[in-house]
């Protein structure tokens, strides 16, 4: 075998780890297919994630959601004013890894937040765990919010609230049917 084509098996072996892959390890790359509606906003989540865990957007997640763990990485207080219906709390700052006690390693997850950083980094963390099919919700509840798609209180109510984690970070969630509360 020629140098060169050496080099390229080598180098394929090395980068097949990282290529995307549906509800796979890793990925460096965002899919085509995933976005945000607002592009300045899809430009703002790009730049916060490291892609470490693969994504999912909104648009994909809705049919699908009654099927897969859903699990809420935002504080206490945000959750609790709204969240994705379905969406259990495990937190971010103290996680609480009780409520994956009962979820089979090999089920399907999706970790969101406010955009998808802290998210991210959860989805890390569960996939350390040993469960191998976490994906991180692109633009996350922000996103899911500016879609349109149905928001639930800690009563399991339908709310037109949502908790922007601070006046900064409120400019992102676009959807004027909503109230934005930090």
């Amino acid at each position: 075998m020629s140098f060169f084509k050496q080099l390229s098996f080598l180098a394929g072996l090395i980068l097949s780890p990282f290529s995307c892959s549906s509800w796979g390890q890793s990925s460096v790359q965002l899919p085509a297919d995933v976005s945000c509606k607002d592009p300045a906003f899809h430009e703002k989540v790009r730049s916060m994630l490291s892609l470490s865990v693969p994504v999912i957007d909104a648009e994909e997640l809705l049919p699908i959601k009654d099927e897969v763990y859903i699990f809420d990485a935002r504080e206490k207080e945000e959750y609790q004013l709204s969240h994705i219906p379905g969406a259990k709390y495990i937190g971010y700052n103290s996680i609480d890894w009780s409520v994956l006690e009962n979820v089979p390693k090999e089920a399907d997850i999706v970790v969101y937040c406010s955009i998808g950083y802290r998210s991210e980094k959860v989805a890390e963390k569960i996939r350390d765990k040993g469960f191998d099919k976490v994906k991180n919700l692109y633009g996350s509840i922000f996103e899911w919010a500016n879609r349109g798609y149905e928001l639930e209180d800690k009563n399991g109510q339908s709310t037109k609230s949502i908790h922007t984690y601070n006046k900064k970070w409120s400019k992102w969630v676009r959807n004027d049917a909503l109230v934005k509360i930090w």
